[in-house]
């Protein structure tokens, strides 16, 4: 299990990601430290299945791939304050695809934040290999030279040239997700299930 913190002077908050992936978790912290200033947070990650493929499909999904991680995370760890699933995925458009991430929080009291990242169309190289069963980072390992890409700057940062990193894409989509825990005054309709 990964361990990262932010501190302060109060009881540290448990975060725990579904991922191993360090680009998963250093988002999670930094969305909650952005939301939550003055805040202390212990993010801490596990392997869990997000039980759909590899690489999601659609978007429906790429969603069903966070939510799961979640319930698989919350059965794993079951003693933390939130727990975080953060879900890849790609949708075919004619003959490319879009490429995108779920983002899903859900609270020890129940409440549940989602939000998707933007949306960018990955090259026709990539899209090529991906129609042909491969996962987007493989892809793009082969295609960029790479290798595990996805832990480090993934799809957007390479095709960006860091401009955006995988970190960053993700940092904006926890914030939005984490809205329903901002604003716990107001009522937020959002299935579990998708």
């Amino acid at each position: 299990m990964a361990s990262q913190e932010a501190t302060s002077q109060a009881t540290p908050q448990k975060i725990v990601v579904a991922s191993l992936n360090p680009v998963k978790t250093g988002a999670v912290l930094e969305g909650f430290t952005r939301m939550f200033p003055g805040g202390a947070y212990q993010v801490s990650g596990v392997s869990v299945p997000s039980d759909v493929p590899d690489q999601p499909l659609s978007d429906q999904e790429t969603l069903q791939g966070a939510l799961n991680r979640i319930k698989n995370a919350r059965s794993l760890e079951p003693d933390a304050d939130f727990w975080v699933g953060v879900e890849g995925g790609v949708n075919p458009e004619g003959e490319t695809f879009q490429s995108f991430a779920w983002i899903a929080v859900e609270s020890k009291e129940g409440r549940t934040g989602k939000a998707r990242t933007a949306t960018y169309y990955v090259a026709q190289e990539t899209a090529n290999l991906i129609g042909g069963g491969m996962e987007l980072g493989h892809a793009d390992d082969l295609i960029f030279g790479k290798t595990n890409s996805k832990q480090h700057s993934g799809s957007v940062g390479i095709l960006t040239d860091d401009v955006v990193t995988r970190t960053s894409y993700y940092i904006q989509a926890v914030i939005l997700a984490l809205i329903p825990f901002k604003n716990t005054q107001l009522t937020f309709s959002l299935n579990k299930s998708g």
